[in-house]
């Protein structure tokens, strides 16, 4: 690609201009950003070539332009983009859900909306920030593709070559079912993990608590780290498979603090140990599928 512009050039936009430049799949990468300082560092930092002062100017001639900004801002800069859109170029967005982002951009884009390539790569880090963007987040993570009816195979081609190209894994799901499957595995556990920090946080003896949070709490309570911001909106966006999510495990605690205080010790191992069980399927199945291939014995 001859261009791609990035909107956001933070940790996401980031570590996707860092993987092409280093893979050699972009001559030139132009960063959008409503913060002029981190425009600035990621032009200090050698993430973008050029420092985009206008839409017009910065999308002009573009391959690609890729959406690394808060999913609430979608419909807003799409419709910026939207005269702005020369004959090939495609865009594409990094948002963590994708019901909202597709009605987004149908509203935003109307005839144009063929152009637009929803997708989301499924990986990130605790900071944030063109400080924090690195060439190799995406190296053998997945990327799900969410494509519309109206989108040309090669648009969809182009989006998915340029993630290969950072090393990613193409998926592709709908909009609706992507946003049910993240909802529980994503979206949840980042509501909950925010949830007990600042339950701890509230207590009156906090200092004393967070003493004694050692690597289990801090594990758990990762993620809690990510930009709240994009956590709000995200929540918002995917609200109904959220609550869906969160309804049920809101039945697994009843179920749980019943056992408890039961003193049944039977259910609560059986429960445990499936879990246990679950987690450790699901680790082995991340392990086979990050294997190398056997080496030909003939070798």
């Amino acid at each position: 690609m001859n261009k791609v512009v990035i909107f956001g050039v933070g940790l996401i936009g980031g570590s996707f201009a860092r993987a092409l430049k280093q893979a050699g799949a972009a001559r030139s990468v132009v960063g959008m950003d409503r913060s002029p300082a981190s425009l600035q560092r990621a032009l200090e930092l050698g993430i973008i070539d050029v420092a985009g002062s206008d839409i017009a100017g910065a999308v002009r001639d573009a391959d690609l332009v890729l959406l690394a900004a808060p999913v609430a801002q979608t419909g807003n800069i799409l419709a910026a983009l939207l005269p702005h859109l020369g004959p090939r170029t495609v865009v594409t967005d990094a948002g963590s859900t994708k019901g909202d982002v597709a009605a987004a951009a149908r509203a935003a884009l109307g005839e144009k909306l063929g152009r637009f390539v929803p997708g989301h790569p499924i990986a990130g880090r605790e900071t944030n920030g063109p400080d924090a963007a690195i060439p190799n987040l995406y190296q053998g993570k997945k990327v799900v593709l969410t494509p519309l009816a109206e989108n040309a195979e090669a648009d969809v081609e182009l989006v998915a070559a340029a993630w290969r190209a950072c090393g990613a894994v193409i998926h592709r799901l709908s909009p609706e079912e992507h946003d049910k499957v993240f909802a529980a595995v994503s979206h949840l556990p980042h509501l909950l993990a925010y949830a007990l920090v600042d339950d701890i946080a509230h207590k009156p003896h906090a200092d004393l608590l967070f003493q004694y949070a050692a690597s289990g709490f801090r594990d758990f309570t990762r993620i809690a780290g990510s930009s709240p911001e994009m956590w709000r909106d995200i929540s918002l966006a995917n609200q109904a498979a959220l609550l869906t999510e969160l309804d049920a495990y809101l039945a697994q605690l009843t179920t749980l603090r019943a056992q408890l205080a039961a003193g049944d010790g039977a259910a609560l191992e059986a429960v445990y140990g499936n879990a246990r069980h679950a987690r450790e399927r699901w680790i082995a199945t991340i392990e086979a599928a990050e294997a190398p291939p056997a080496q030909d014995k003939a070798e």
